[in-house]
This record gives C-alpha cells, structure tokens and sequence, in this order.
C-alpha cells in the first residue's frame, strides 16, 4: 500500500505572493531563489560610511578624471546649480528687527537702503581684486563656492575654514580680516588615524547628544609627498567662537539621522554601471580597431606549430612548403592601379574580415546604462549623453524642468548649509567695521544675526528653450500676479531685479540724450526725474 502522509504533516503553501510560509513580507524572504543571500548590514549612519570612505571616493575621483561620462556629468550640475556667480542678495527681516526694537523706522524702505549698502560691501570682499577673501589669495568666493559645491558632489562633503588675517588689513590690501579657505576633505581624519569612537567621527568631535563641536584637521594631506612632516599633525578647530561666529563651515546632504559625514558624492550610487559601461566601451573600440586593421588574411592548410613538429621528427616535406610559400609572396607584387593582385599559392585561400563592430544593441545598452547615471545623478538623460538627436520641445522641457527641481534644491540646500555661515562671519565684521543705515534702539548684531544675514542666493538661471514662448508665459503670469519680476529675473535669468531695472533706466537715458526714438522693447516712456524731452525739428 503507498505510503500515506502524517497527520502532522501539513502541506507547506506560500501564504504570501511569493514569500516563505509565516511571512507577512516578500521582502523578508530568505530562501527564495530571488532574495537568498540578500542580507546587507544594517549599520548606523556614520558605520556604513567612515570605514569605507577613502575607497568610494578615490574610486568616483578616478572615474571623474579619466571618464567622458563622469566629468561630463559632475561639470554639467555644477554650472547649472552654482557656476562661478553665486551670489547673496540681502533681505533683511525688517518686521522681525520692529518687533525686536519697538522702533517703526525698521520698515520696508530701510530693508532696501540698508541691502544695497550690506551688498556693496559684500562685493568689496567678496570680488577683491587682490583675492584677500580667500587665504590662499586665488580664487573669489564664487569661484570657492564652485570648488566646494565640486567636493560635495564629488566627495560627499564640502570643507571650509575661516581665519581671522588680520596681517593682511592695509591699504591696497584687504578691508577684512575675515578669510576663507576651502579645505579638502581627506584632511578630516581621526587624529593619528585612530579608530572612530563614541564623541570622534572620522574627524569630527561629537557630543554625547551627537552635536559637531570641534573638527580634527591634518595640516597636510596625507599623500602629500613634499610635506611629509605635517601630514602625521592634526590641529583642533572649535566649530565656532564663544559667542558663535563660524570657524569650521562643515557641509553634506543628510540622508538618515545621526549622520556626522557625508563620504558618498552624487556619482556613488551609479559608480559600479559607470565602470562597467567603461569597460563595454573600451572592448568596443578595441574590436572595432582590430577589424578596421585586419582586413583580409590569407589562410594555409598547414600552421607554424605543425611545421616545427614535422622537422623535429625528421620530416622535411612541411618546413620546405613554408619555405616556399615564402619566396614565393617575396617576389609577388602585383597591382592594378594601386590595388594589389593577390596570387596565392597551391593550397592558400583568401578570407575577408567582417567589421561587425559596434555590435548591434551596443547603442541600446549605452543609453540604458546613462539613463540609470541620469536618474541616480538627477539629471535629464540628455544631459548626461548630450545627445539631443531624438528629443523634441516637449520631452526636453519636461525632463530639463524636473532636473531643474533638483539642481535648484542642490543650490538652495548648499547656499543654507555652507555659503550663509559664511556669510554670516564676513556680515559680522562689516556691522562692526562700515557704517551702515541703522535706526537708532537697532539691536546688535550678535542679537538678530538672522535678520541682518537674511538673504536670497542667486545662481544660473534656468535659461529658455523657445525664448519667444517662454518669456511670453512670463509676462502674462507677472500680468496675471502669479509672479513677479524679482522671481522671472532670479528663476530664468540669475540676475537681480533691481540691477536689471538699472541698467533699462540707463538705457532709456542714453535714448533721449541722443535724441533717439526710444524703441518698443523699452517699454513705456517713464522718464527719470528731471527729465526733458528732445526739441522736435522745425
């Protein structure tokens, strides 16, 4: 009789869609063909970074120096989020300095005089000549603010210090002594390269509540051959003063709680795809050389390796074949007209190279592997491939408008994290040092940084694709007071609104002080105070 199954038996089904039995999650699953083996650490934030950051970001750095797709990428995000013309525009919080001081003159037309004076002066450091902003004296702060924003997107975190150079105040020289220095990241390091602990974070000193007070700098990287000396000392450096004026400005974007590093660049999560399709790329080409090299050959019924067994065992017959064929191609050149005539000898033939290089789905593939690049870099695919062959006006103004959401985001989130700090350093100094507009009972600054510091950054525009459409659409939207000229100016152009309504007054001047008929373009003829229209020919 067949054997009949035990009443404690019971058969074992899936209960979920395709997980084990007793799981809720086919997620969880363990023994399936699909998800065994899948069982990744789950460390804190600082544990699955610190350990492995040097490898990560030497790997992206290699990728970006060597890789068409890689720097393209990281060079088109940084001319779109920043560039080289970052910039603050000062909007003071007028309401909130009233408040602070009961006095009214802190109203909307103090937040304006007091602005243009914050900014001038700001340019003044900022935009010096002399370079006094950077204590290295090479770069503007624009330019600083594009090599960090590089760092971070690079490396995962961006570094600066601000040093109080006083030795450089004088005339033709500096204003300020305040000064920025960049910094690179591998400088931020365990003192000694010690283990992290509980208040030490690959450099940075935590407390029991996991707040930054203090940062380990090296004085030299640790590679840097010619300096060898410095590169085994670290230096202590308060976040910031007693009374909280920035040090170290220390940026990364936070993607979980309890994260003190950045050490993944936006390149990271693609790094393993960029390298493959590297290799696709480089054994393509090689291929395809290869065929475009070997055209034809000509085959024979024997091989060298066949010749030399014959003679080592005494038969002649094959090597004096060889040797004939030989002499034989040595006295034959034949041509016609510059193309040679192949004669063979009894028993070659001729056999042609196919170049089928590149293979068929290599242009498929490619694009596949840069979309993944685009998607993970957040950025529009044709970004990445700069290949606008198959992109009409409506998919590359939707693609381009969603990639604009997050360089925008990128610009904004790194203007708050690390360019406002520094600001705000360079901000104290000037209340302290220029006289600017201020009501009396104004508070100090130190009282209401925040208020004085308020600003709006503005960086690259999002250009146009069809500028006629498209300035069109924000006309009728400023008509329709959905926008404004201060958000058309700084969105699609990068420029401040002000500066731009300056340059029309000007323009409208030099007009009529010509006696010219002022163009449409201009708009309406509201003159400058004082003005005096041109005598008419009699």
């Amino acid at each position: 009789m067949p054997p009949t199954a035990s009443p404690l038996q019971e058969r074992r089904e899936p209960r979920a869609l395709t997980g084990w039995p007793g799981q809720a999650y086919d997620a969880a699953d363990i023994y399936g063909q699909r998800m065994q083996g899948w069982m990744p650490p789950l460390f804190s934030a600082d544990t699955e970074r610190s350990p492995y950051r040097n490898r990560i970001v030497s790997r992206v750095r290699d990728l970006v120096r060597n890789d068409g797709w890689a720097s393209g990428a990281v060079t088109r995000v940084l001319d779109n989020a920043v560039g080289v013309m970052l910039r603050p525009v000062s909007k003071p919080d007028y309401r909130y300095l009233a408040h602070l001081s009961g006095n009214s003159a802190f109203d909307a037309q103090w937040a304006h005089e007091f602005a243009r004076a914050v900014d001038s002066y700001w340019r003044a450091w900022a935009d010096d000549p002399g370079r006094y902003n950077d204590a290295e004296r090479m770069l503007t702060f624009a330019q600083q603010m594009h090599l960090g924003f590089r760092h971070l997107v690079v490396d995962g975190d961006a570094l600066a210090y601000l040093p109080w150079l006083e030795e450089n105040i004088g005339l033709g020289r500096a204003r300020y002594a305040t000064a920025l220095q960049i910094i690179d990241p591998d400088r931020l390091s365990n003192p000694q390269n010690q283990y992290d602990l509980k208040n030490m974070r690959n450099g940075v000193e935590i407390t029991d509540a996991g707040v930054p007070i203090a940062y380990h700098i090296r004085r030299a990287h640790q590679a840097d051959w010619y300096n060898m000396s410095e590169t085994v000392i670290w230096d202590r450096i308060d976040r910031e003063t007693s009374w909280g004026r920035p040090q170290i400005v220390h940026f990364f974007e936070h993607h979980r709680g309890g994260q003190h590093i950045g050490g993944t660049g936006m390149l990271t999560p693609v790094l393993q795809r960029l390298k493959m399709l590297i290799k696709y790329d480089g054994t393509e080409l090689d291929a395809a050389i290869v065929n475009a090299i070997f055209g034809a050959y000509i085959e024979s019924p024997y091989d060298h390796d066949m010749t030399a067994e014959a003679m080592e065992g005494g038969d002649n017959s094959l090597g004096a074949y060889q040797e004939g064929r030989a002499a034989f191609h040595e006295q034959r050149n034949i041509s016609l007209q510059g193309s040679r005539l192949p004669i063979l000898f009894p028993g070659e033939k001729v056999n042609t190279v196919s170049a089928a290089r590149p293979a068929g789905n290599f242009r498929e593939f490619e694009r596949a592997v840069l979309n993944n690049v685009a998607s993970g870099a957040g950025m529009a695919p044709m970004q990445v491939s700069n290949d606008w062959s198959d992109v009409n006006y409506s998919s590359a103004r939707g693609a381009l408008l969603e990639a604009w959401k997050t360089l925008k985001r990128r610009r904004d989130d790194f203007s708050i994290g690390f360019a406002s700090p520094i600001r705000i350093a360079v901000l104290e100094e000037i209340m302290e040092a220029d006289d600017l507009p201020l009501p009396r009972n104004a508070p100090p600054f130190l009282a209401a940084r925040h208020a004085y510091a308020r600003c709006r950054w503005l960086g690259p525009g999002r250009g146009w694709i069809d500028p006629v459409a498209e300035r069109e659409g924000a006309i009728l939207g400023m008509q329709g007071g959905i926008s404004t000229l201060e958000d058309e100016c700084a969105e699609s152009e990068g420029r401040d609104w002000e500066e731009t309504l300056d340059q029309r007054e000007v323009e409208q001047k030099a007009f009529d002080d010509r006696g010219l008929e002022q163009p449409e373009w201009l708009g309406s003829r509201n003159q400058y105070p004082g003005y005096i229209p041109p005598k008419e020919d009699a």
